[in-house]
């Protein structure tokens, strides 16, 4: 009878590690927990992002109840997002939905509240903000239905009413988690604040009013590492604001342009850079200080002479990358300010651009997707169609997972897969 051989053989040990380490590397995208991603910047690890698609390529598309913007938030295999929909009495109910990301298949779906309507930005929705995870549980915000809690079989853990958000635009900030707690930005009209919740019961840890008091609350919080320390940065009405993420105490300001802080702020190298939704000034600042650092802190700001912005800007290398709604596109030296193109682009854009190997990724609202290479002059490598039906609107941003690209409309998810 033959026996096994027990001795060490290192062909056998490097066998198993490629089998091991392979995917990962070749993929390693499993996990988008929020809104631009793990580090909130909008960019991709992943080795293997399809660069150019056709409606042949889309592996499943889904129909969900109810219309809304939110991002898919993924973690290993499952995809979470929000809608809303009016009921036969004329309620509107919010919806917290998790897909299974190999065939778009409901696992299942929740009604985490129902309300009265509200008075929403026609480009607006009640189910804007993308939900986070932490591989446990899943956070949706739903503005003045609330903040709600669920574990991954979708049973609800808490939730809380952090007030009303009266005001014509709606709400857009996305939930973020930072160690044990769940961060909101609840600027509306009237008193603006942030909020720091319990991610286990829902309780309120800290509660920071905003100054100066912004109409809206648009912008998603991000939390980053600076050489002081750890810092949470909003961007606002008036200007960027850091927070100690522990506490909520403020520790700096520095004034911004023009109003309107919708899109997040970006951090990379050591420098966040900021624009407002308004037309107004792109500028750099260094974290950190205390008090108001505008005059201190401030590395460079360059005129944005037209258009006004919801998505977040990007950064490639040396190449710094927004779009307006009207697909004003505008590169810069991010180390400067110095502008280096700006085009008009086909079509309307108002989601947060996607970075992945080396390319932009820039979805307009009618699904078509260009990409970009970070050049010294505009370089469109790929114009991709989803075969999107009539009337859909694509203000949701792109997320890559494993080889794949899914995306959603006002009112269906897609998975992007070319052969």
């Amino acid at each position: 009878m033959n026996k096994i051989s027990t001795r060490f053989n290192p062909v056998w040990l490097l066998l198993g590690i490629l089998l091991v380490k392979v995917p990962g590397e070749l993929h390693g995208e499993p996990r988008w927990p929020r809104f631009r991603g793990a580090q909130a910047d909008g960019r991709s690890r992943d080795t293997n992002v399809p660069g150019r698609w056709n409606p042949e390529d889309v592996a499943w598309r889904t129909e969900l109840d109810g219309a809304g913007h939110s991002s898919p938030c993924l973690w290993d295999g499952k995809i979470f997002l929000t809608s809303a929909r009016k009921d036969d009495n004329g309620r509107v109910e919010r919806l917290v939905h998790c897909l299974d990301g190999r065939d778009g298949r409901v696992l299942w779906q929740e009604v985490a509240a129902k309300s009265a309507p509200v008075k929403n930005h026609p480009m607006n929705s009640e189910a804007t903000p993308t939900c986070a995870t932490d591989g446990e549980r899943v956070i949706a915000f739903f503005g003045p239905a609330g903040i709600h809690c669920y574990d991954f079989a979708g049973k609800k853990l808490w939730s809380r009413d952090l007030g009303g958000f009266p005001g014509p635009w709606g709400t857009a900030s996305s939930p973020i988690i930072s160690g044990d707690l769940v961060i909101q930005n609840c600027d509306r009209q009237g008193d603006s604040c942030l909020v720091a919740l319990d991610k286990r019961s829902g309780k309120v840890v800290w509660e920071t009013a905003r100054r100066p008091k912004p109409r809206g609350g648009w912008s998603t919080p991000v939390v980053i590492e600076t050489d002081s320390g750890r810092e949470l940065v909003v961007n606002g009405e008036f200007g960027v604001t850091g927070y100690d993420p522990g506490t909520g105490r403020e520790l700096w300001f520095c004034k911004g342009f023009k109003g309107r802080g919708t899109p997040t702020p970006l951090f990379a190298d050591g420098i966040l850079y900021v624009i407002s939704a308004k037309t107004g000034d792109t500028f750099a600042l260094r974290p950190g200080g205390r008090g108001d650092v505008t005059a201190s802190h401030m590395l460079w700001h360059t005129p944005r002479p037209a258009g006004r912005n919801l998505a977040s800007p990007v950064i490639e290398g040396d190449r710094l990358l927004t779009v307006s709604m009207e697909g004003r596109a505008y590169c810069y030296d991010p180390e400067s300010g110095r502008q280096l193109w700006a085009e008009l682009l086909k079509g309307r854009y108002t989601a947060s651009p996607l970075v992945a190997g080396g390319r932009f990724f820039l979805l307009s609202e009618s699904g078509r997707t260009l990409v970009i290479k970070p050049d010294e002059q505009l370089n469109i490598l790929a114009a991709n169609e989803l075969g999107a039906g009539d009337g859909e609107v694509f203000r949701s941003a792109l997320i890559p997972s494993e080889g794949r690209i899914f995306t959603r409309s006002d009112r269906a998810v897609y998975c992007i897969a070319p052969k």
